[in-house]
């Protein structure tokens, strides 16, 4: 019974400094060299947790993100000084899985976080009140109530803001004293917070997407700027996909796809060759469709895909489970979408040896 409790009050997604606390903890231990004020672990540990490798005695640290290490170790070396971090690139290039997995290296907590919307008021970055305080005693320290970035310039961690190009662009602008003078004036009270050793922020944007507030460059000054690509190769894309796919259907109860590799890999790529408007050998021009066809939507496809095997099919991961979820990430626009689709089924997969299951399950799904 217990054991059956425990596991219906797991978390769905542990927080990065939970999921993977014994690999943080083997880095601690590990660890030998210097480290920035409040740092839990050195730069060279960060990058190691986020880029993988074998620690002495055998353990071995996953990797997290997948792409040029030089990317990282910019990263890493950037948050380490008083310049904030911004991650920029085209949805789906793991901006917010690597902001998170820096927080929780970091920081030990990567839960200081401001969600950016169109709606993210100021209160969101700076501080609210607790109204009902505020009209019994007025203002206070009491009655105040911190947001994620003011705790973190307080406690010497580090805070996150995702999809800060998706907040208004005076709401934006909030972060410019933070940034520069490194403190949050409290007007209210006559007070301000600084911030101490240890603060920095990481901000995450891509300027693809409908809605976006330009920053202002006043702003952009503030942040060092690193751009995560696209996956560079086939392979890297392939690993990308199957190893996040493996951790959410672990999280999920779902069983593993052994011998479902062969249908990531025609995921991936029916999604780089639409996405870059070519085939693999550079021999057919191809339209792209209005969609990002990122990496993150390729995962989604196959975890679909890997739940359909599991619970409506024999668990082995086929044309067949992938077929639908493909035109739904390909097929966003109807009007010009599937006219792009349809053509990219009948002179690309329909020619391609081994790919006829392939054909045939997206037709069924695409009549």
């Amino acid at each position: 019974m217990t054991e059956s409790h425990d596991a219906e009050q797991a978390a769905l997604r542990p927080h990065a400094e939970d999921a993977f606390a014994d690999e943080l903890a083997a880095l601690a231990e590990a660890d030998d060299r210097p480290r920035p004020a409040r740092w839990r672990l050195s730069p060279w540990a960060v990058a190691t947790y986020l880029l993988g490798g074998e620690l002495p005695g055998g353990k071995v640290i996953t990797p997290k993100y997948v792409g040029p290490r030089r990317i990282i170790e910019v990263a890493v070396s950037t948050l380490a000084t008083d310049r904030a971090l911004l991650l920029l690139g085209v949805p789906g290039t793991a901006k917010t899985w690597v902001s998170e997995h820096l927080a929780a290296a970091v920081s030990g907590d990567s839960t200081l976080l401001v969600q950016g919307t169109a709606g993210t008021a100021e209160e969101a970055i700076r501080y609210g009140w607790n109204y009902a305080q505020l009209l019994a005693q007025g203002p206070s320290r009491a009655a105040l109530v911190p947001s994620p970035v003011m705790r973190a310039m307080s406690e010497g961690m580090t805070a996150r803001v995702e999809e800060l190009t998706r907040i208004p662009a005076d709401v934006q602008d909030t972060l410019i004293t933070i940034l520069s003078e490194k403190t949050l004036p409290i007007p209210e009270l006559g007070e301000e917070v600084q911030a101490v050793r240890g603060f920095n922020l990481i901000a995450t944007a891509n300027d693809r997407d409908r809605g976006v507030n330009d920053l202002s460059s006043a702003l952009r000054r503030r942040f060092n700027t690193v751009v995560l690509p696209l996956p560079e190769t086939a392979e890297a894309e392939v690993e990308i996909v199957a190893r996040r796919v493996g951790q959410l259907g672990r999280s999920l109860d779902l069983p593993p796809a052994p011998e479902g590799l062969d249908e990531i890999r025609r995921v991936v790529t029916v999604f780089r060759e639409l996405r870059e408007g070519v085939t693999d050998d550079g021999r057919t021009k191809l339209k792209s469709p209005s969609g990002t066809l990122s990496t993150a939507e390729a995962i989604s496809v196959v975890t679909g895909g890997l739940a359909l095997a599991a619970h409506f099919g024999d668990g082995v991961l086929r044309a067949s489970d992938v077929a639908a979820g493909i035109l739904g990430a390909v097929v966003r626009d109807p009007a010009s979408d599937q006219v792009i689709w349809q053509e990219y089924l009948e002179a690309v997969v329909r020619e391609r040896d081994g790919w006829k299951d392939f054909y045939r399950a997206c037709r069924e799904v695409s009549a």
